[in-house]
């Protein structure tokens, strides 16, 4: 299956604790996992790849949709002219790049890209 511009492709939750959170998905529903430093793993084999972030604050909402852009500086552009709001601006992590934004009605999401 090919990555495709505009389409959910991860979904990122919160966790204060990521060897109990990994321990807890494992044994519920055999999901694996791979590790990228202190504060991040990633999963598969859960129907959508995803990852958990360690975070000290308090978990209100723990999840965040990320999209893939293959153009990040032209998605940010259609976002922001679309009354969007980007908080978190493009950032660079293993495997690519990616920034947060704010929809009108308040909800995180970030868009990724691998270019």
């Amino acid at each position: 299956m090919s990555i495709k511009d505009n389409h959910i492709n991860y979904i990122e939750f919160k966790a204060k604790d990521l060897d109990k959170i990994k321990k807890f998905y494992i044994q519920s529903f055999d999901w694996t996992f791979t590790d990228y430093g202190p504060t991040y793993i990633a999963f598969s084999n859960s129907g959508l790849v995803g990852g958990f972030e360690k975070t000290e604050n308090e978990i209100i909402n723990g999840v965040l949709v990320v999209l893939y852009h293959k153009n990040l500086d032209l998605i940010k552009n259609k976002i922001i002219e679309a009354s969007g709001k980007i908080v978190k601006d493009i950032f660079s992590f293993p495997g690519g790049r990616r920034f947060h934004f704010i929809d009108p009605s308040g909800n995180e999401l970030a868009v990724w890209s691998d270019k």
